[in-house]
């Protein structure tokens, strides 16, 4: 199926789920567009903010113009993929534009926090999507363990390299460094930060 025509389904999903109840999700990835339920953690949410907080204080310094946000969806028609990362790197001018993808070729990194019930997604096919697409940095967080992976050097549909780290490291990202001493791991409502 061609990529215009899956973005074409993908766009009455996603009014199909404006009417549904809860909170939804279209993606397309290898099998075409799909639908799903989006129920994110506080602790996800928490890893996700973050993320992008400290990530917007560097950027002005290496990337003016940059900023870290989630949200917006980015897509790469040449490849038939289109994704909805936890957060990304792009130019701030691209929340201006008309629409509701980002062109994957002007985004510069993502981060996904791994979900309970589908760490697959993000160490799996994301993982050879986002180098595929171009992206230079792709960082995994996984509460359920209280690791990191760092991918970056993208070849292909794979990165060349992977640098591991567990939470509470001073964690090298592209040119910046997140501070991972606050994240949280999923587990009882007293666990203590990287713990």
């Amino acid at each position: 199926m061609d990529y215009a025509k899956m973005r074409m389904i993908a766009e009455e999903l996603t009014e199909y789920a404006e009417q549904l109840e809860g909170s939804w999700e279209v993606e397309i990835g290898p099998s075409g567009p799909f639908l799903a339920m989006m129920s994110p953690s506080k602790r996800h949410e928490g890893a996700v903010r973050r993320i992008r907080n400290q990530l917007n204080e560097q950027l002005p310094a290496t990337h003016p113009g940059y900023i870290c946000e989630n949200g917006p969806e980015i897509e790469h028609p040449g490849i038939g993929r289109m994704r909805r990362p936890d957060a990304i790197v792009i130019p701030e001018d691209v929340l201006d534009e008309e629409g509701l993808s980002v062109d994957a070729t002007r985004v510069l990194a993502v981060i996904e926090i791994v979900s309970p019930s589908n760490p697959d997604n993000d160490y799996g096919e994301k993982l050879a999507e986002y180098p595929a697409m171009g992206i230079a940095d792709y960082m995994i967080v996984d509460p359920r363990t209280g690791t990191i992976e760092v991918h970056s050097e993208p070849c292909g549909d794979r990165y060349r390299d992977k640098a591991s780290y567990i939470f509470g490291d001073a964690v090298p990202f592209g040119p910046w460094t997140v501070r991972t001493d606050a994240f949280r791991r999923y587990g009882k409502a007293g666990d203590s930060p990287a713990g």
